[in-house]
């Protein structure tokens, strides 16, 4: 299987660059970006062959790992479905509710599989818990309290043309992915409040949302950018999952070493634990090569996206959205 990236953008593509290219499940060919000198720079920096023309790329791949800004994302889905191509795309799946469809037809229609990238899903404490609910250890869920902070990471993701909004856009979706996940309930209400409090930039950087689901559970999401450089890790994915029989404390990413060295300017939590990145693509491509469902569907990108743009719509209205 010939595997390449579709945009060099999204902070992630770094490192799902290197890891491709150490995967003997797949063949790396490379990447494509309409921005040429970013595309060069960022081929050359991971030593990697650059694509200056889609339709090269793409006759190059079976596959295409889209790291663009969030608004490109149906423009490169859709063409990379069209040349019968699969995708996983960076999360969210899209920017609005309509983009996010057509990309789901365009790969239905084109038989190709479409996955999004919520590699939190892949973390092994994740993962545990959700296997405690499904067995009935917990009970029944009637609350979770979530976080997903991280710093703020300026260039397109503060603008809105761009990205699609601020904080809330870029970290509600792990929460609300994984919340979908574990109790198989649609949403019924969002209410939220964001403010931009922490930085002079154009989008929220700081939200608290409030959920309720359809089979009655109700949760909180905190998706502020209010780490500073300084910590030793970007952020953290945290859940409080209260049942009738226990509870469940969550930290997804408390499996870490501090480095501390006179070549850093600060210390650095180094995992020592699976790698969900990894773990991520690993399933991506075995979805492809053998044939199966995709782990993480469009569908479930589609809800995620669902969420953040209530939330978008309660703080503006300053009223309770339902479904």
């Amino acid at each position: 299987m010939r595997i390449g990236l579709m945009g060099c953008e999204h902070v992630h593509s770094g490192a799902y660059t290197e890891l491709l290219k150490t995967m003997p499940e797949a063949e790396f060919a490379g990447c494509y970006d309409g921005d040429q000198e970013l595309g060069r720079g960022f081929a050359a920096q991971h030593g990697i062959s650059f694509y200056d023309q889609r339709d090269a790329f793409l006759q190059a791949v079976d596959a295409a790992v889209i790291c663009s800004a969030n608004a490109r994302h149906r423009e490169m889905a859709v063409a990379a479905a069209e040349a019968k191509k699969h995708v996983l795309v960076e999360k969210p799946i899209a920017t609005t509710i309509e983009d996010a469809q057509i990309m789901i037809d365009a790969c239905e229609k084109n038989k190709v599989k479409l996955m999004v990238a919520f590699p939190v899903r892949y973390i092994p404490a994740v993962i545990r818990a959700k296997e405690m609910i499904d067995s009935g250890a917990l009970g029944a869920v009637t609350a979770i309290a979530g976080t997903n902070h991280g710093r703020m990471p300026g260039g397109w993701f503060v603008d809105k043309a761009l990205s699609g909004g601020g904080s809330v856009m870029d970290h509600t979706v792990h929460l609300a992915d994984i919340m979908h996940w574990i109790l198989k309930s649609d949403i019924h209400d969002v209410f939220c409040r964001m403010d931009t409090k922490i930085y002079n930039i154009d989008v929220e950087d700081c939200g608290l949302i409030s959920l309720g689901f359809e089979n009655g559970t109700y949760a909180t999401i905190d998706c502020s950018w209010n780490r500073p450089k300084a910590m030793p890790a970007w952020g953290d994915v945290t859940m409080q999952i209260i049942g009738t029989k226990g509870t469940i404390d969550l930290d997804a990413l408390k499996q870490h070493g501090i480095l501390y060295s006179n070549k850093e300017q600060y210390s650095r939590y180094i995992p020592w634990g699976s790698d969900s990145d990894a773990l991520m693509l690993k399933g991506f491509i075995r979805c492809v090569t053998e044939d199966l469902p995709s782990p993480i569907t469009g569908e479930d990108g589609l809800f995620a996206l669902k969420v953040a743009l209530m939330a978008y719509k309660s703080a503006e209205s300053h009223t309770v959205v339902t479904a």
